[in-house]
């Protein structure tokens, strides 16, 4: 049987150590994020984030442990549909007749047509974010891209700034359970 060394047998992955990260983080400062509209989104990720209770979220970067930086759109544009249906018959008969100098002409002509159109104007609001939680050193340890046309009960932006926090939660409940499996393996003696 071969016998690793402790260190190599209980070493957690790559992966797993920038979860383990997630778990010494106190207190997080949201940069700025480039985009249009994304001020408004970084107001309410920084109310997403605050919510999950992960961090304490700060204003002054001096006292961060992590950053959010990133970038964040928030659209609302118009769509136009134009639509034009139509239908038109035609038709024309002739006849003449000519016969010892009298000559008869008979004509008919026949017509139908009907056009409809129709435009429509829609409306859209879109979100979208691609944030990243760096540590002070420059190291990033976690990263999301999320995108929303909005939700039943609340905007775009708001939706975006939801599904960041919320994935954000999720990996660092796998970094929890990460570090629950490594404290409870047992060292096994060479």
């Amino acid at each position: 049987m071969l016998h690793l060394p402790r260190e190599t047998r209980d070493a957690p992955s790559l992966k797993e150590a920038q979860l383990l990260k997630l778990l010494e983080i106190k207190a997080v400062f949201v940069d700025p994020l480039n985009g249009t509209g994304s001020g408004e989104i970084r107001d309410m990720l920084i109310g997403s984030l605050h919510r999950t209770g992960l961090f304490l979220v700060v204003e002054d970067e001096e006292r961060a442990d992590a950053f959010v930086r990133g970038a964040a759109e928030d659209l609302i544009y118009s769509e136009y549909y134009n639509r034009r249906d139509g239908l038109n018959v035609r038709g024309s008969a002739s006849s003449s007749e000519r016969e010892s100098g009298e000559s008869a002409y008979s004509a008919a002509s026949f017509g139908i047509g009907d056009t409809e159109s129709s435009s429509s104007r829609q409306r859209k609001h879109e979100a979208l974010a691609a944030v990243r939680l760096v540590l002070s050193n420059g190291e990033v340890i976690w990263s999301s891209t999320q995108e929303s046309s909005g939700a039943k009960y609340k905007g775009a932006g708001a939706d975006v700034a939801d599904k960041v926090a919320k994935e954000l939660l999720a990996a660092f409940r796998r970094a929890e359970k990460v570090r629950h499996k490594i404290n409870a393996e047992p060292v096994k003696s060479p």
